[in-house]
Formats: structure tokens, C-alpha cells, sequence
């Protein structure tokens, strides 16, 4: 089978394409033959290096999956070869072939082809855990959110608005924010022309915004935290501008705000069963046709390492995916 593999950390083009010995599965593993493979921002920094867990070297990146069951472990039940499913591994997707934990590999909606499937799971499963089970979102109150046009960032706008939230979104452009709204923001922010603090408090009659959603770090991190509500949470999601923002800590003082940490892929291994009932919502309302992917463009598995450009250079509206 064909891989795309990462022998040093580095920029994309530091990555090969290789032929690889065909996978076999442990006793809870499932072989998946792949039709596509979400590309995630966070990809960009595994391969160089600058992720909160690095690989050992050399490894196949790619997370989001969606394919074919090829062939399952002695004590796999709720599959079969010949399934198709979507699933999440911590890399090996960028690949013909990939290995995943059972508990993290789930049937694919009958509704949903492979792009859209392969699109699902790292979006809406950071999203939906983030605005939860760690926001634990109300009815009613305002979110924001920050790279609001990006894969979680959009998913979290669908989302945010399903479950009752007023939805503040905020990109560098309009061209993003037309995308935003077009998924449900009720009002919007370019960070890159007005004082993000000002337009907040303005939007908010000044009362501020009860979740911040942040994956994006850098500049717009405490400026978007001065302009939280009291007793607010801040998600601290991910960090696409490349910059770990420091933040005054007499910040979540003044308001009784908090900030909270949010790492989909550790909680999903450590709690699969809350992440299954997470997972079952969420495919609920995709069949139900309340939420749906946005797929910027696809590539193929050889255009891998110009797809990961792409999103370093901030040019991807929603999604991007790779065809095997």
C-alpha cells in the first residue's frame, strides 16, 4: 500500500510518498482500506515537530479517516469486513491503509459519502465536546468564536447556534464571514480591520460574551478574553496563528471567568463511551440534516503535501480532504 510518510520533522514538502508492507490488526484494531482522509490544521504542526505529542519518526500523519473495513481484530463485535465506517487515529491516515482503535471507528451514515465522512469526526467531535461537556453551553447565551470559517471553527458555529447560543464569528475577511454566516452566525467581527474588544462589547451592550472559542492563539486571544461576560469561559481549542498567547491572570480574576483546556482526541481515548454518545448525537442531526461539512476542495493522496500548504497559508474555508 502507498503512504505518505514524515522521515523529519519540517515544512510539507519534506514529505515522500512510499510504498509500505500491507497492516495487520491487534485483537481491538480494525484495518480500514481508505477512501479519504480529512487534513487538519493541527497536521501542519505534527510534521514539524511543534505538536503537544510528537510522533516517533518516521510516521504516516493524518487523523480523520473514512473507508472500508478491510479486515478486524479477534474481539472487534461491532464491525464487519465490508463496513463503511469514519473513524479517529492519532496518525496513519494519509495512507491506502490505516489502523484503528475499535473504539474510535464507528459506521458511516448511509447519507454521508466518504469526503463528507472523512470531514466529521476531528471537526464536530472537538466542537461538540468543546461547547458541552467543557462550556456546557447554555440556551441563550453568546458565543464566540475565533477562526470562525476554519473546520472546528465553522463546526462550532453550526453547533453553537443548534444548541441555542447567539453566534458571534470572527475571521480576517469577508469573503470567510459570508461563510460563517451562511452556517448560522448571527452577527460577525473582521479582527482584521476593527479593535476586537470594542466590536464584542459593542455587539454585546457591553455585558460581553459568555464562551470564547479559540483556535487560534496569538494576537486575538487576550484582546477576544477582555470581552468575556462574568463567570465566562474561555476554551483554549488550539493555536493556528503559531503563537502560545500569555494572558494576565488577573483577566479571569476580575470576571470569575475560566479558562478551560479542551483536547478532543486524549478525552475520546479516555471516555469512549461519552464520546460514543457524543458521536450517536452528532450523527443524528447530520441524518437529520441539521449539520453538514463544508468541504473547501479535495486532493489527491499525492497532492498531500500542497493540500497542507493551503491551510498554512490561511487560504481554506471549512475543509479539506484527501480522495484515495
Amino acid at each position: 500500500m502507498k503512504a505518505i510518510r514524515c522521515k523529519e520533522f519540517g515544512p510539507p514538502s519534506s514529505l515522500v510518498l512510499e510504498e509500505m508492507p500491507g497492516l495487520k490488526p491487534k485483537a481491538k484494531e480494525v484495518v480500514v482500506q481508505v477512501k479519504a482522509c480529512g487534513i487538519n490544521f493541527p497536521d501542519t504542526l505534527i510534521i514539524q515537530g511543534l505538536y503537544q505529542f510528537k510522533p516517533e519518526l518516521p510516521f504516516t500523519p493524518g487523523s480523520d479517516i473514512a473507508g472500508v473495513v478491510k479486515e478486524i481484530g479477534d474481539e472487534v463485535k461491532h464491525l464487519a469486513v465490508g463496513d463503511e465506517v469514519f473513524g479517529f487515529v492519532f496518525s496513519g491516515g494519509f495512507a491506502e491503509e490505516v489502523i484503528v482503535p475499535s473504539n474510535t471507528c464507528f459506521l458511516k451514515s448511509k447519507k454521508m459519502n466518504f469526503p463528507i465522512a472523512a470531514s466529521f469526526m476531528v471537526a464536530y467531535g472537538t466542537s461538540y465536546h468543546a461547547l458541552k461537556d467543557r462550556a456546557k453551553l447554555a440556551k441563550g447565551e453568546t458565543l464566540l468564536v475565533l477562526g470562525a470559517s476554519g473546520g472546528v471553527g465553522l463546526a462550532a458555529v453550526e453547533l453553537g447556534k443548534l444548541m441555542g447560543a447567539k453566534v458571534i464569528a470572527a475571521a480576517s475577511s469577508e469573503e470567510k464571514l459570508q461563510l460563517c454566516r451562511e452556517y448560522g452566525a448571527d452577527q460577525t467581527i473582521n479582527y482584521s480591520k476593527v479593535d476586537l474588544k470594542a466590536e464584542i462589547k459593542r455587539l454585546t451592550d457591553n455585558n460581553g460574551v459568555d464562551v470564547i472559542y479559540d483556535p487560534v492563539g496569538g494576537e486575538y486571544s487576550e484582546a477576544a478574553f477582555r470581552g468575556i461576560a462574568w463567570e465566562g469561559r474561555y476554551l483554549v481549542i488550539g493555536f493556528a496563528s503559531g503563537t502560545i498567547p500569555k494572558m494576565p491572570l488577573n483577566l479571569p480574576l476580575l470576571k470569575t471567568a475560566s479558562v478551560v483546556g479542551v483536547f478532543w482526541g486524549d478525552f475520546a481515548m479516555r471516555k469512549p463511551k461519552v464520546n460514543m454518545e457524543n458521536t450517536r448525537t452528532l450523527m443524528k442531526w447530520f441524518d437529520e440534516g441539521r449539520i453538514k461539512p463544508h468541504i473547501h476542495k479535495t486532493y489527491e493522496l499525492k497532492e498531500t503535501p500542497r493540500a497542507l500548504e493551503e491551510i498554512m497559508n490561511r487560504k481554506v474555508r471549512g475543509k479539506l480532504v484527501l480522495e484515495v
